[in-house]
């Protein structure tokens, strides 16, 4: 390991310089997230996060895909509340949880990134989610409890924040030490069992990272981060990328359902009519089998349910963004939710969180039972989801809310290598006619 301090290490990166792969992950991670963002803008969470920013964080940067501007940690805050608001983000099995719904808002949240390039900025947020995917695994190895995601992103957006505001190596220890200690160190269990807007905590992890930065500019002090002290996860920092174990969803559900979502679908084509279906019976590891909710009656409760998630798969086919908001009074899908049954199974729970497995039985009216092979979720690097498929998903939840806009930004990210970041922060705040027509429309088949 190297004798430099980790703060000295973490400011020490170059973000011009990093490898091929890193910046083309970065890329997709960056599209991924937008398409979750605008599609997230008209949920419940998204507008009483907005009103409180608005009314509580007053300040000159704008608001993620929505009209208004707040001060830099209020407008972390509810771009992290707006990604969260949709659980269709990327994330990592290791650290159990999500970097980038916090590392994006973070970065736009600051007036300093105006000022890179399209490569320098795609090269900070991939910077960001490494720092942060190794906090979130030294706090799983060493935390008593599961704990959300804003706990240990909140890392990740204070090292980013720290190296754009060019904080000293002393004042980063510091304010990754205040970032550390003011993380929210929310139970995730809790928020299984009882699905609300607090969601994975990444709102406030977004907004801790960037006021511990602030904090630390002006001479807070707040060192050591404990969670920088084990070196086994730190001393390859730079050499070896954990982020290029990102896995990606195609569903807006919790990543622990869709193993389930996928082995419904392999036996969906041998059942000829829904009504038909006299039983489910998913076998899964135990922390899927807690997402136990059978009629949700929130977007939160939905996208934290196994049973409907499997109900709505079964139902049309697919698990979409109308399958945790306007399908939730779809007297179809309630009645098949009512007839799933959760089993857990103890192999599959001993491989968790390296491994997530499902497999389902189907009892049809007519006697027969459908089995389906074991199954794992799609999106992580040994199972990945096609490039295609995840501009597909970026179109599905863009196009409905900001329109011809999807086109423009689809063209930027993949262009954003060769261009100043300034003409992706153009489009990412409140859709007007002017932003919307500065870049000509692309078709969708392109691909980094």
């Amino acid at each position: 390991m190297s004798d430099l301090s980790l703060s000295t290490q973490i400011l020490a990166l170059d973000a011009t310089a990093l490898p091929p792969e890193v910046y083309n992950l970065a890329q997709t991670c960056l599209l991924d997230l937008i398409g979750v963002a605008a599609g997230a803008t008209n949920t419940p969470l998204a507008r009483i996060g907005r009103k409180f920013v608005l009314s509580q964080y007053p300040g000159n940067q704008p608001l993620l895909l929505s009209e208004g501007s707040a001060s830099s940690a209020g407008a972390a805050l509810y771009g992290g509340w707006l990604i969260d608001a949709l659980d269709a983000h990327d994330g990592h099995v290791l650290t159990k949880g999500h970097a980038g719904v916090a590392i994006l808002p973070a970065i736009l949240s600051l007036p300093e990134t105006g000022k890179l390039s399209g490569l320098e900025f795609l090269g900070e947020l991939a910077i960001g989610y490494e720092i942060a995917i190794r906090a979130g695994m030294s706090l799983h190895s060493s935390a008593c409890d599961y704990h959300t995601s804003g706990s240990w992103n909140c890392l990740g957006a204070t090292a980013v924040a720290a190296r754009l505001m060019r904080l000293s190596d002393n004042q980063t220890a510091e304010a990754l030490g205040t970032a550390e200690f003011y993380g929210p160190r929310s139970q995730m269990m809790r928020c299984i069992d009882h699905p609300t807007m607090l969601k994975d905590g990444s709102g406030w992890g977004a907004m801790t990272g960037i006021a511990s930065a602030l904090l630390g500019k002006a001479g807070f002090t707040g060192a050591p981060a404990l969670l920088l002290e084990q070196s086994d996860i730190w001393h390859d920092l730079g050499a070896r990328w954990h982020f290029l174990d990102t896995y990606f969803k195609r569903y807006p559900v919790c990543y622990w359902a869709q193993p389930a979502v996928e082995a419904v679908l392999s036996l969906r084509p041998g059942i000829p009519d829904a009504s038909q279906i006299q039983e489910v019976h998913v076998t899964s590891f135990h922390q899927a089998v807690r997402l136990h909710t059978t009629s949700p009656c929130s977007t939160e409760e939905a996208q934290y349910s196994l049973p409907w998630a499997v109900a709505c798969a079964l139902y049309r086919g697919s698990v979409d963004q109308q399958s945790v908001t306007d399908d939730l009074e779809n007297i179809g899908v309630k009645r098949l939710a009512g007839k799933v049954r959760l089993l857990e199974s103890t192999e599959f729970s001993s491989q968790f969180p390296a491994r997530r497995y499902a497999s389902v039985s189907i009892r049809l009216a007519d006697g027969r039972e459908l089995v389906s092979d074991r199954f794992e979720a799609r999106g992580t690097p040994g199972n990945p989801i096609s490039r295609t498929e995840l501009v597909t998903k970026f179109h599905e939840l863009a196009q409905p809310a900001i329109g011809p806009r999807a086109d423009v930004l689809e063209h930027i990210v993949n262009t954003l290598p060769d261009r100043p970041v300034t003409d992706l922060l153009a489009h990412l705040g409140h859709a007007t006619s002017t932003t919307a027509s500065q870049e000509p429309s692309r078709s969708h088949a392109s691909a980094t």
